[in-house]
């Protein structure tokens, strides 16, 4: 049977910063995220699968980015954990705040190789990440492929 890609959009809202910077995007500031999941694997054949015909149960693919990235990044504020905004943070989170301190500068080519690897661990065995499409602005995304990996 032929493998099928299938696609699930997803929006969010974080802010964060980049240290070190030498544009505006070193100040503080958010996006309003939208990202793309695209998986591939084969339907299921099986007759008596309440999932026969489908790759993957949007519903279910909706359960995984939700609890690995939306649920996290949204109206969280995201600072590289190896700079000074370690400083911020910790003023920020004891107000009260959603703060996610991570390994690398948080630009969206970062975060979408983060989003990729919590979001294969996940996937059940016959489903694959096929893509990611993580757009910040209207104009300007990053994206990732598993072909190029």
């Amino acid at each position: 049977m032929s493998k099928i890609r299938i696609t699930k959009q997803f929006s969010f809202e974080t802010g964060h910063a980049l240290y070190g910077y030498d544009g505006k995007c070193k100040n503080v500031h958010g996006h309003s995220y939208k990202l793309s999941v695209t998986v591939i694997g084969t339907p299921i054949s099986d007759t008596d699968n309440v999932k026969y015909g489908m790759v993957i149960d949007f519903g279910d693919l909706k359960k995984i980015v939700k609890s690995e990235i939306v649920d996290v990044f949204d109206h969280a504020t995201v600072f590289n954990k190896n700079t000074p905004h370690v400083e911020l943070a910790k003023e920020l989170e004891i107000r009260g705040h959603s703060v996610l301190l991570v390994n690398y500068q948080p630009t969206s080519e970062m975060m979408v190789i983060d989003f990729a690897e919590k979001i294969k661990k996940q996937l059940p065995n016959h489903i694959s990440l096929f893509s990611l499409r993580l757009q910040e602005t209207d104009t300007s995304f990053a994206e990732w492929y598993a072909s190029d990996n």
